[in-house]
């Protein structure tokens, strides 16, 4: 493990962090206002010792410098990380009425989702923990997402309720080693300078040659700098769905994503009539270098172009996706670089009537599903369809999110910016999206018939 950084240290930003700021109109529904957050939450079974939490929430900062780091921009912006510091802990008492306490559970975080975080608070986290009974809790933190990205909110609560159990049991915490986001800042600049940065710059700009990110048509104009929130709409596609995306990627050699990834392509070009498509999505954005264990920002957004033209149906279309996924991966460079080879990518996301899209599927290596460690049962909210007319902010457009359940199903929920979305508008193309995977997987399938 590195030594810990000195107080006042200063170091670059990642080109993570450069990405937000070409995004930044210096607003609060900028990347870098109080609006961009992440929230976690998880169920949490068994007496819960309050004094062990706050105890490990310190530990938690002292581990992870991301946590009490400062972003400072300017004429030379850099990151400045700080002393240690108690983040804010707080108690609420939930009532389980209406719907019963897996409800209220989901409204609670939506109420703390909803809420704002100062990207110059230190430390970058604050918890709260509601509570029904005794031995039954719902912890929820939410974070600014400049320092923590979704893969870092999994470990955010892997390490605390390790540390918690160290506290609890007088114990050393039985922890990865890990290093700081610091390191990987540096990494990322000597990798960027390296042979293989200059090949993927050579990849991109003939790949995205003449190529622009496809435009989502909006339901209202855009406004240039007009204020706007983020609203999530969530959803449920049926098992029948999951259990046949899963068997196809078996059957292919592929993964769940690049299966729906590649009949979401199928969907936009039924409705587009357009074959050359740039479907951006995201990576975890770590590279090879021991950063698995690390919170920070690392997520990357990855603009994938898959040409349409012939692909009879889903399982004729899987190997081009396999294969620009793959292509992708391997020539993987943070988008700042990419957008430097291909600066006409964005031009049909930025206008006045066109919105940019993106298309993820969540499968994190850390999520916590009924898991016991230092006497509490943990388990993440993950299967939330409550929807929110506010919440955790996206920069632009709309981004499409789903994650296959363990107990069944496909949860999904859609971001949308309201100065240019509805949610009326957002829940008819989820019904126009489910029609179309039945189609594509049952192909007796009838939407009059349904």
């Amino acid at each position: 493990m590195t030594s810990p950084a000195q107080p006042g240290d200063g170091f670059p930003l990642s080109r993570q962090h450069d990405f937000l700021r070409l995004l930044d109109s210096g607003t609060e529904s900028g990347p870098f206002g109080p609006r961009n957050t992440i929230v976690g939450g998880w169920r949490v079974r068994g007496r819960i010792d309050v004094a062990a939490l706050r105890g490990a929430l310190d530990d938690l900062v002292v581990r992870h410098e991301s946590l009490r780091t400062r972003t400072v921009l300017g004429a030379e912006p850099r990151q400045r990380v700080l002393p240690p510091s108690s983040p804010e802990l707080t108690f609420e008492d939930l009532d389980a009425a209406p719907g019963g306490r897996d409800a209220a559970a989901e409204r609670f975080v939506n109420r703390i989702e909803a809420g704002e975080f100062d990207a110059e608070s230190v430390p970058q986290l604050r918890v709260v923990l509601g509570r029904f009974a005794a031995e039954d809790a719902v912890l929820s933190f939410i974070a600014h997402h400049n320092a923590v990205d979704g893969w870092s909110a999994q470990i955010v609560l892997r390490d605390l309720a390790e540390l918690y159990a160290a506290r609890r049991d007088g114990r050393p915490a039985n922890l990865p080693v890990m290093r700081q986001y610091r390191e990987f800042a540096g990494w990322q600049r000597d990798e960027l300078a390296s042979p293989s940065a200059a090949r993927a710059r050579d990849y991109w700009r003939d790949q995205l040659r003449g190529a622009a990110a496809m435009p989502l048509p909006v339901d209202r104009p855009r406004l240039p700098g007009a204020e706007f929130r983020t609203g999530w709409y969530r959803f449920l596609l049926d098992d029948g769905i999951k259990r046949a995306v899963a068997a196809l990627a078996k059957e292919t050699r592929t993964s769940q994503f690049m299966v729906l990834y590649a009949a979401f392509l199928l969907h936009l070009r039924d409705r587009t009539g357009e074959t050359d498509v740039v479907l951006p999505t995201f990576s975890p954005g770590r590279g090879t270098a021991g950063f698995q264990d690390t919170i920070g920002l690392f997520y990357n957004y990855l603009p994938l172009r898959t040409n349409l033209a012939g692909a009879r149906d889903l399982v004729d279309l899987l190997p081009r996706v396999r294969r620009t996924c793959l292509e992708g991966y391997r020539h993987e460079l943070p988008f700042s670089e990419v957008l430097g080879q291909a600066p006409e990518l964005m031009r049909r996301v930025t206008t006045l009537d066109g919105a940019g899209l993106a298309f993820q599927v969540i499968q994190s290596p850390y999520m916590m599903a009924d898991t016991e460690v230092g006497g509490l049962r943990f388990t993440a909210i993950r299967r939330r369809l409550l929807s929110a007319r506010v919440g955790s902010q996206i920069p632009d457009g709309v981004l499409w999110t789903l994650e296959p359940q363990h107990d069944g199903g496909i949860v999904g929920k859609i971001g949308y910016t309201d100065n240019m979305f509805g949610e009326a508008g957002i829940e008819a193309m989820v019904g126009e999206f489910h029609e179309s995977l039945r189609r594509i997987f049952f192909p007796g399938f009838s939407a009059a018939a349904a």
